[in-house]
C-alpha cells in the first residue's frame, strides 16, 4: 500500500527503542524457521487430537471395562466412564493450560530462555505423543495421562512460538507471516493426515491390523512434530531479554509474581483488553462450530433419516478442510493488505455468521455439506491468523510471552461456553439446527466488540507502529 503523505507515529511510538527493528527483523531464513514449527506441530492436532486418539482411546477403554464401565469414580461428584475418558482427558489438559500457560509466559519474558523453553515443551510433547504407540488394551489410563502431557506441552510450546512473531517481523509484515504460518500448518497437518488415513483404511493391504495402523499413525505424528521442529530451532535466534530479573527473585518464582503485573498492564491497555474480550466471544463460536460440525452433519444428513454416518464422509470433509484452509489463510492475508486487518477479521465474522445461518436454514444434502466445509475452511485460516497478528501488535516490548500466555488460554481455555450453549439448546429443543444457529450469538457479540475497538489506539498505547507507519518510515 502506498501513501501520498507522511504518517507521523504517535508520540509513544517515537520514544520506543527500535530494538526489534535493529536486530535482524524480517530475516527470511528465520521467518521460514518460525513457519516450519506450524508445519511440524499441526501433525499432533490433526492426526492425534482431531482424527484418531479419541476414538481409539474409547475403544480400548471399552474393551477393558465395558461399553460404559466406570474407570475413575469421584463419589458424589460422578465418575469417568469408558465413553467419557477421552473428553475428560481433553478437559484436564485444557484446565491445566489455563493455570500454567500464563505463568510460563511471564517466565519467558524475564529470561533469554524463550527458545529453550519452546524446545523443552516441544520435545516433552513429542515424547508423550510417541509413547501413544504403546497404547494397548488395559493401558487406557496411561494413554489418557500421556495425552494430557502432550496437549499441555503443545500449548506451552505455542505460547513461546507465538511470542517470537513480534520479534522476527516488523508490524507491516505481521499479517503475511502469521497467515503463511497458519497455511504451512494446515498443509503439513493435512499431508500427514492423508498418509495416515490411507494407512488406517488400507491396513490389511499393508499387512497389519487396523489397530496397529492407528498406533503407527500416532507415532508418526510425534516423529513428524519433533523432526521438522529441528528446522525451527536451527533457524530461530535467541535475543537478549529486555527485562532484568529483580533482586532476590529467581526464575522459579518470577513467573508467579509477574502474572499479576501482566494483568495490571492489560487493564491499563483498555483497548487491547477490549479486543481480547471480543476475541474470546468470536473464537468460542469458531471452536464450537469446528467441534460440533461432525455431529451436526451426522445427525442431520444421516441419523435423522435412519441411516448410519459413513466414516469416510466425515474424514473426507475433515481432510478437505485442512487443504482448503491453506488457501484461505493466504487469501485473507491479501484481503487484509487491501482493506486492513481489522476489517478483514470483521468480514470473516460476517461469513462465520452466514455459515451458521446456511447450516440452519438450507443444508440438506451431502453436496451442500461439502460446500459448507469448504466455506469453513476458507474463513477458518484467515480469522485465526489475522487475529494472532493483530494481537501481536498490541503487546508492549518485553511482554510478548506473557500476553501470548493469556491469549493461548483464551484460544483454548474458554471454548467450553459454546459447547455448553450448544448442548443446552439441543436438550431443550431436540434440534441440532436450532443449536447451530444459537452460535451466531458469539459471532455477533465478538463482531460488535471488535467493531467498536480502536485497534490503532491499542497498537500505539503498546508503543508500536501501525503497518502504514512502517511503510511510510521505510519509504
Amino acid at each position: 500500500m502506498e501513501s501520498d503523505q507522511q504518517i507521523v507515529p504517535d508520540k509513544r511510538v517515537e520514544n520506543v527503542p527500535h530494538r526489534r527493528h535493529l536486530s535482524g527483523a524480517n530475516n527470511p531464513r528465520e521467518i521460514f524457521g518460525w513457519m516450519m514449527y506450524d508445519w511440524a506441530n499441526s501433525a499432533f492436532y490433526t492426526t492425534v487430537v482431531g482424527a484418531l486418539f479419541g476414538d481409539y482411546l474409547t475403544y480400548i477403554a471399552q474393551k477393558a471395562v465395558g461399553e460404559n464401565g466406570v474407570i475413575l469414580s469421584f463419589g458424589p461428584l460422578g465418575a469417568v466412564t469408558a465413553k467419557s475418558l477421552s473428553t475428560f482427558a481433553v478437559s484436564i489438559s485444557v484446565l491445566l493450560q489455563v493455570f500454567i500457560l500464563p505463568v510460563l509466559g511471564a517466565l519467558g519474558d524475564y529470561s533469554t530462555m524463550k527458545k529453550r523453553l519452546m524446545a523443552l515443551f516441544c520435545y516433552l510433547g513429542v515424547a508423550a505423543t510417541c509413547t501413544l504407540f504403546f497404547l494397548k488394551e488395559g493401558l487406557h489410563l496411561f494413554g489418557a495421562i500421556m495425552f494430557i502431557l502432550a496437549n499441555l506441552s503443545y500449548g506451552a510450546s505455542v505460547v513461546f512460538y507465538n511470542a517470537f512473531l513480534p520479534e522476527i517481523t516488523t508490524e507491516d509484515q505481521r499479517d503475511k507471516v502469521s497467515s503463511r504460518g497458519f497455511a504451512y500448518g494446515y498443509l503439513g497437518g493435512g499431508v500427514l493426515l492423508a498418509v495416515n488415513l490411507v494407512m488406517v483404511q488400507g491396513a490389511a493391504t499393508f499387512g497389519m491390523t487396523k489397530l496397529m495402523a492407528v498406533r503407527l499413525s500416532l507415532l508418526s505424528a510425534g516423529l513428524w512434530w519433533g523432526g521438522f521442529a529441528l528446522i525451527s530451532f536451527a533457524l530461530l535466534k535467541t535475543r537478549p531479554s529486555i527485562k532484568a530479573l529483580p533482586a532476590k527473585a529467581s526464575y522459579l518464582t518470577i513467573g508467579f509474581t509477574e502474572l499479576s503485573s501482566t494483568f495490571r498492564e492489560l487493564r491499563r491497555l483498555r483497548h487491547t483488553l477490549q479486543y481480547l474480550i471480543g476475541y474470546l466471544f468470536y473464537n468460542d463460536g469458531i471452536q464450537t462450530v469446528i467441534g460440533a460440525a461432525g455431529v451436526f452433519l451426522g445427525q442431520e444428513l444421516f441419523r435423522s433419516r435412519g441411516l448410519e454416518t459413513p466414516p469416510s464422509f466425515l474424514l473426507g470433509i475433515f481432510l478437505m478442510v485442512q487443504f482448503v484452509a491453506f488457501f484461505g489463510s493466504l487469501l485473507f492475508e491479501r484481503i487484509a493488505y487491501v482493506i486492513g486487518t481489522k476489517r478483514a477479521i470483521l468480514a470473516s465474522l460476517v461469513l462465520w455468521a452466514g455459515i451458521v445461518i446456511y447450516a440452519y436454514a438450507f443444508l440438506s444434502t451431502v453436496r451442500e455439506a461439502w460446500i459448507m466445509g469448504a466455506l469453513i475452511a476458507i474463513v477458518l485460516g484467515g480469522s485465526q491468523a489475522l487475529s494472532r497478528s493483530l494481537f501481536s501488535r498490541m503487546i508492549p516490548q518485553g511482554r510478548e510471552s506473557s500476553f501470548f500466555g493469556i491469549y493461548e488460554i483464551s484460544e483454548r481455555g474458554t471454548s467450553w461456553i459454546g459447547p455448553l450453549v450448544f448442548s443446552i439448546v439441543v436438550a431443550h429443543t431436540g434440534s441440532y439446527r436450532q443449536a447451530i444457529l444459537s452460535l451466531i450469538f458469539f459471532f455477533i457479540v465478538g463482531l460488535v466488540i471488535l467493531f467498536f475497538t480502536d485497534t490503532d489506539k491499542a497498537i500505539h498505547e503498546a508503543g508500536n507502529y501501525l503497518p502504514e507507519e512502517i511503510e511510510a518510515e521505510t519509504s
